[in-house]
C-alpha cells in the first residue's frame, strides 16, 4: 500500500512541474528516490518524469537526480590503475540514428593506449544500445562487476552496462520506457568507476551539451568535451549525439570547472564530409555490431571508419594521448589496421565472462559474418 499523504504531496510537484515551476536540487533528489525506490505507483512515476521532460530540467534538477541515483541505485567497481580511466558514452534520443559509436570507439581508444571504464544501457529510442552491441561482441552482460573491474585492470577496457551497476529502480525504468526522459541525461553521468576523471559525452540536444559539462565539472570529473553533430543534409534540430562527420559538431569543453564552446568539421580531422547514409543504423544490433567490427578489425575504411577514427580523435586528444585531432585520427587507422584493436576486443571478452571460450566463439562467428 501507499502512503495516501505522500501520493498527495507527490501530485503536487508534479502539479508544479506541469505549471513551469522549478524545483531545488533538494526536491529533485527526493522525487527521484521516491522513483527509483517505486514508492510512488506507477501512474503518478510516469506523469511526473512526462512532466519534468515536458517543462524542461534545470542543471539543478538534473544535478539532483544525480544524487538520487548515486546513493540509492549505484554499485562500483575500485579499479587499481596506473591512470585516471576515461568514460565514452552518449545520451541516446538523438533524432539522427547511426551505427553504434561509443562502443567501438571504446575498443579502439584503449587499443591507443587509453583506459577505458564505458558504460551503457540498452537502447531507449534506436535500434541498438551499448548493452546490445557488446552482447554481439561476445560479453557477457550477466557477469559480475568483479569481471568488469578484472578486464579493466588486465586489459585496459571495461564495459559496465547499466543493467549490471544500476539497482532494481533503474533496471526496472529502463525496461518499460520507450520515450526520452531525465535518465537518459543523468545515465551518462552515472559513476559505477569512481576512479573517472574524464568523459566524452554525445548529447541528443545542442542546447544541452553546456549544461551535461557544467554538471560534468559538478560531480567531480576534471576534464569533459560534450558533443553534438549535425547533418547538412538536415536541419540543425536534427542531431547525432557524437562527433558528426556529415556536418558541423558543437562542442563544449570542460577543464577543471571552466566551459569552452567551439566548432569542429571533419576538415579538421583532416577527413572528408561524407553523407548521412554512410553512417546511418542498420535494420537490427547484430547489423550494427558487425559493422562497427567491420572497422574495428581493419576490414573497412569507408566513411564509418571515419566516423569511428574522428570519435576515437577526441578521445586521445582530451586525455594528452594525442597532440591533435589529425594526429588521433591516424593513432586510431593504425590501431585498428594492425590489429591492436580487435586483440582489445577479444581481450575484454575474454577476461570480462564467467565463460571465455562461449565469448570468445560468439566474438569469431560475428567476425565471420563481418568478413
Amino acid at each position: 500500500m501507499f502512503d495516501e499523504s505522500k501520493m498527495k504531496q507527490f501530485g503536487q510537484v508534479i502539479g508544479r512541474l506541469a505549471a513551469g515551476e522549478d524545483l531545488t536540487r533538494e526536491e529533485s533528489a527526493e522525487c527521484y528516490r521516491q522513483v527509483l525506490l517505486s514508492e510512488q505507483p506507477e501512474l503518478q512515476q510516469g506523469a511526473f518524469l512526462s512532466a519534468h521532460m515536458a517543462k524542461g530540467p534545470t542543471t539543478e534538477e538534473i544535478a539532483g537526480c544525480w544524487d538520487a541515483v548515486l546513493r540509492f541505485d549505484t554499485q562500483t567497481i575500485d579499479p587499481q590503475l596506473p591512470e585516471a580511466p576515461c568514460d565514452i558514452v552518449g545520451t541516446g534520443s538523438d533524432a539522427l540514428k547511426t551505427v553504434n559509436v561509443s562502443s567501438p570507439v571504446a575498443v579502439i581508444a584503449a587499443a591507443c593506449g587509453v583506459p577505458v571504464a564505458k558504460k551503457g544501457a540498452q537502447r531507449v529510442t534506436g535500434v541498438s544500445g551499448a548493452s546490445e552491441i557488446f552482447a554481439q561482441f561476445g560479453v557477457d552482460l550477466a557477469s559480475p562487476l568483479s569481471l568488469a573491474r578484472r578486464s579493466l585492470e588486465e586489459v585496459g577496457l571495461a564495459y559496465l552496462p547499466g543493467e549490471s551497476f544500476l539497482k532494481a529502480g533503474w533496471a526496472r525504468l529502463v525496461q518499460h520506457m520507450r520515450f526520452t526522459s531525465i535518465f537518459n541525461i543523468v545515465g551518462p553521468l552515472t559513476m559505477p568507476c569512481p576512479a573517472t576523471q574524464t568523459l566524452v559525452l554525445g548529447v541528443y540536444q545542442r542546447e544541452l551539451a553546456r549544461t551535461m559539462a557544467d554538471i560534468a565539472g559538478r560531480i567531480g570529473i576534471k576534464a569533459a568535451l560534450c558533443l553534438y553533430g549535425t547533418s547538412q543534409q538536415h536541419p540543425p534540430e536534427m542531431g547525432i549525439d557524437e562527433v558528426s562527420v556529415c556536418g558541423p559538431t558543437h562542442c563544449v569543453r570542460m577543464t577543471g570547472g571552466e566551459l569552452q564552446e567551439y566548432t569542429l568539421t571533419p576538415a579538421d580531422f583532416g577527413i572528408k564530409q561524407s553523407r548521412y547514409e554512410d553512417v546511418a543504423t542498420k535494420g537490427d544490433a547484430r547489423s550494427n555490431a558487425a559493422a562497427a567490427l567491420r572497422v574495428i578489425a581493419g576490414r573497412d575504411q569507408g566513411p564509418l571508419a571515419d566516423f569511428l577514427a574522428a570519435n576515437t580523435a577526441v578521445v586521445l586528444e582530451l586525455t594528452g594521448k594525442a597532440k591533435d585531432l589529425a594526429d588521433g585520427v591516424d593513432q586510431a587507422r593504425q590501431a585498428m589496421a594492425d590489429g591492436r584493436a580487435l586483440d582489445k576486443l577479444r581481450g575484454l571478452v575474454t577476461r570480462q565472462n564467467p565463460d571465455a571460450t562461449r565469448g570468445l566463439a560468439a566474438l569469431e562467428g560475428l567476425l565471420a559474418e563481418a568478413a
